[in-house]
């Protein structure tokens, strides 16, 4: 059973003229985590910094003599794989080179580089690049679970510039396997466990139903994948994609698969341009275990722009509360985020039974 909860609250004071001013809040719970979040709108009547204009990196960060991603640099100052997980010294997929992260996370953490070029603006990608780094990301993965077999705990992952954790400006994705379960891994295959024995289902599939037959949220499709604001924000703009004909990352032969992610990526990317923002997160995450797992998901957030005197979009609320707290509506994300889904598919005028809580 899928349920949107929310809470509204809100705030009375009197501004500097007697007049009474009441600012509301929203106290949302994730269908599928339980973890909340609170939006708070007025925030956005403040000026956010670094969204006047689309910025782009300083000078010193485009000398490619100094990046260590270029193709002139890459041999020497790059890592190598080990023998067990390939022949060659770097996986590579057309034009994606694949090698281990300098400053691993996990036991297997490695990098996968898009094509050639030092610097691409954030929704420029060409989308058989991001293709092809998807499937050299798979194919890491299914050599470390070949020689590693307890690291089923798996991530692909990308940090668009500095303003989103990211050190270089080289695009690139990271993947990372380890025996060690996250939190995130955690909640996720243990709210899907519960749901599939209560209710029969996959929970990401019933939620992506109900987004359907809502349609507030929802936002269109690319081929395989269906993409939806996310209900509970855990990070501004925050949207998923769902792919209900895949649950692992194990998939380096699906190429249709992967080139729908890249397409729904490559849109929502678009978007965060148009609200010039430069930077974003992508997550995607499985447990590789051989049992049942929910469907795919793909969370992408805008972050801070990379821009001169930004404010961080983390603050001592979400220290103290450990809940996010975010400015914009999810449903009006999605009204932005839908122009850019150039393949919006058609919406079913299907009923999930047993709904509760967000009224249409």
């Amino acid at each position: 059973m899928i349920e949107f909860k929310k809470i509204e609250l809100s705030a009375t004071f009197m501004d500097a003229s007697g007049r009474r001013i009441r600012r509301t809040q929203q106290v949302r719970t994730d269908p599928v985590t339980l973890k909340k979040c609170r939006i708070t709108p007025s925030r956005a009547l403040e000026n956010e910094r670094g969204t006047e204009m689309l910025y782009h990196p300083p000078e010193k960060d485009l000398d490619e003599r100094k990046c260590p991603f270029c193709p002139g640099n890459l041999e020497s100052m790059t890592p190598c794989l080990m023998p067990e997980i390939s022949e060659k010294k770097r996986m590579s997929h057309n034009d994606s080179i694949l090698f281990p992260n300098l400053f691993p996370y996990t036991e297997w953490s490695a990098v996968s580089l898009f094509d050639n070029a030092h610097h691409v603006e954030i929704g420029n990608a060409g989308l058989d690049s991001y293709r092809d780094s998807f499937i050299n990301c798979s194919q890491y993965l299914v050599q470390v679970k070949k020689n590693d077999p307890a690291a089923i705990y798996m991530s692909i992952t990308q940090n668009h510039l500095p303003g989103a954790g990211g050190s270089l400006v080289h695009p690139h994705l990271q993947v990372h396997a380890t025996k060690q379960i996250s939190d995130n891994h955690r909640v996720l295959e243990q709210r899907a466990q519960a749901y599939e024995a209560r209710f029969g289902q996959c929970i990401l599939s019933d939620l992506l139903m109900a987004e359907k037959k809502r349609k507030k949220r929802y936002i269109g499709s690319t081929g395989s994948w269906e993409w939806i604001a996310a209900f509970a924000p855990s990070g501004f703009y925050e949207i998923w994609g769902i792919a209900q004909n895949a649950s692992s990352l194990l998939i380096p032969e699906k190429t249709q698969t992967w080139k729908d992610l890249a397409k729904g990526v490559l849109n929502t990317q678009k978007f965060y341009k148009s609200l010039n923002r430069n930077s974003y997160n992508l997550a995607m995450l499985s447990v590789e275990d051989g049992k049942n797992f929910p469907c795919l998901k793909v969370s992408l957030t805008a972050r801070p722009s990379y821009a001169p005197w930004v404010r961080s979009d983390f603050t001592g609320f979400e220290i103290a509360s450990g809940e996010m707290a975010t400015f914009t509506l999810p449903e009006s994300v999605a009204d932005g985020a839908r122009e850019f889904c150039h393949d919006p598919g058609d919406i079913p005028e299907t009923n999930l039974k047993g709904e509760k809580g967000e009224k249409s």
